[in-house]
């Protein structure tokens, strides 16, 4: 054993990877997106398929693009608010934060066909880019509750050997992590850390037991949990669109995507129960993903009539391959001999994960838009995507079976439609909007049904616009603490604000 600990260490202790139990959450995540992009598009609250004439709309539809006369290009800038309502039993908070950042930017070429005879008036290609999801989030919830941490370790560690959850002699803390991570898998790990803070109680000190035991006596107990994120989904589009005679648009996106994820998780747990000894428990977790992804989109607009106007798209699912990276850090306070003891676990190590594909659901919409001439327009937009055609891969992996199966299980399609409508006055524009979105979940109060709004203001100067959008949405949800043993939720209540303005302009 000493020479498989020696070969591990000039392997390089710092990265080992270990299997780690990516789930359903994970696939909801990278599977949604938002109504993110250029203010014009905000403050329709994104009902712009049978629209176009926008960047951001042509990253809905790709035949918009077509829709433009000239070269054109917009910037936008947008300040976004989240604020979050928690209660997790007895206890409540709330929290707010806001940050500024680039959600899109484009730019739309537009080339006529010099042969007049042909059915193609003319040509688009546009580069655009769209922030499609923005992950930061920061909230903390507390209460009392009945069940304790001790209950995730103990369902990592009940059917594992001892000697599969626990150090070697004269192995450090970090050797031990590492190794364990590396040929026994990610739930080894999490017992051996519940094992090493003196957290789970073998039956026996052999190493073929295989059950254990708390040393947290049950009663009631004092929780506190901290969750810290980062990152975005985005997206790069290259767009081809074309006007076919006077009635027809027709386009095509291959898209671009990439996840840039980072999460922090900080739980604590106290008790004053008789017979417990364990008293305190502090459980660090932090997870970094990144991720690159695959999808295409095809669409068409048809003017039906000059006012009238049709929009379907196709989305393709997006095939991802995801690496992921963790940390984790346990302390624990315990009463021995009638004093209290520190224990911490701190192994120091970067876990590195098997690198896994993901592909989301597609999704289809059509649309409907009426334009009153010069004076304004009014659109429908609809939408639905299957969620549980999510799936995790290799899936000749059993894990990620489990998982696809809990997907296709809890997971639904879900619809959701959003209606817009803009009066031009003058140089002035006065916009609005509404959407809703279903909950992807059967269980809708795992995630809850979506509902937003936007107004919005835009102001011409010849060929340059400038536009500014206040959109609001809401959702509740139910955050689920661990994915085994420590199930309870902090039920969440979010409402996300932003203030967008854009700068646009033809060449």
């Amino acid at each position: 054993m000493n020479f498989k600990i020696l070969v591990f260490i000039l392997a390089g202790i710092l990265t080992v990877p270990a299997f780690y139990a990516q789930n359903i959450t994970d696939a909801v995540r990278y599977s949604q997106d938002n109504i993110v992009g250029s203010a014009r598009f905000r403050a329709l609250s994104g009902a712009f398929g049978a629209l176009g004439g926008d960047l951001s709309a042509t990253s809905l539809n790709p035949a918009g693009s077509a829709v433009f006369n000239n070269t054109f290009m917009s910037v936008s800038l947008t300040n976004i608010n989240v604020d979050n309502d928690t209660q997790f039993f007895n206890g409540q908070d709330s929290f707010s934060n806001s940050f500024t950042e680039f959600t899109q930017i484009g730019t739309a070429f537009v080339f006529y066909n010099p042969n007049m005879n042909s059915s193609f008036e003319k040509f688009t290609l546009a580069i655009t880019y769209d922030k499609t999801q923005d992950f930061k989030d920061d909230w903390a919830s507390h209460g009392v509750n009945s069940n304790s941490i001790d209950g995730y370790f103990l369902s990592n560690a009940q059917g594992k050997r001892l000697d599969q959850i626990s150090a070697l002699s004269n192995e450090t803390i970090s050797q031990a992590y590492s190794e364990i991570g590396k040929f026994y898998g990610f739930g080894n790990q999490q017992a051996y850390l519940g094992y090493e803070s003196y957290i789970l109680q073998p039956n026996n000190f052999e190493d073929d037991n295989t059950e254990y035991t708390s040393n947290i006596a049950p009663g009631t107990f004092n929780q506190h949990y901290i969750y810290s994120a980062t990152g975005y989904n985005g997206k790069i589009a290259i767009n081809f669109a074309s006007q076919v005679n006077d009635r027809l648009y027709l386009g095509l996106n291959l898209n671009t995507h990439f996840i840039n994820y980072d999460r922090y998780t900080y739980f604590e747990e106290g008790n004053s129960n008789y017979g417990s000894v364990v008293k305190q428990v502090d459980f660090e977790n932090n997870l970094s993903t990144i991720g690159g992804g695959f999808s295409f989109q095809v669409g068409t607009i048809y003017k039906a009539t000059d006012n009238l106007r049709v929009g379907l798209t196709y989305n393709s699912p997006t095939w991802y391959t995801i690496e992921e990276e963790s940390s984790q850090y346990i302390s624990t306070v315990r009463s021995e001999n009638g004093r209290d003891i520190t224990q911490i676990v701190d192994p120091r190590i970067i876990n590195i994960h098997p690198e896994y594909q993901l592909k989301t659901p597609g999704k289809l919409s059509g649309s409907l838009a009426y334009i009153f001439g010069g004076n304004g327009l009014i659109s429908f937009d609809y939408a639905y995507k299957d969620y549980g055609n999510s799936k995790f891969k290799p899936e000749n992996d059993s894990n990620f079976n489990k998982q696809n199966q809990i997907i296709s299980n809890e997971l639904i399609g879900a619809s959701s439609f959003a209606v817009g409508g803009e009066y031009r006055l003058k140089q002035l524009s006065f916009r609005g909007g509404y959407r809703f979105e279903e909950s992807p979940y059967k269980n809708r109060e795992t995630i809850g049904d979506l509902t937003g709004y936007s107004v919005g203001l835009g102001y011409s100067i010849g060929t340059t616009k400038l536009d500014v959008t206040f959109d609001q949405s809401q959702r509740d949800s139910e955050y689920q603490l661990y994915n085994v043993g420590l199930t309870d939720t902090t039920s969440l209540d979010t409402k996300i604000s932003s203030l967008t303005f854009s700068v646009s302009f033809a060449l």
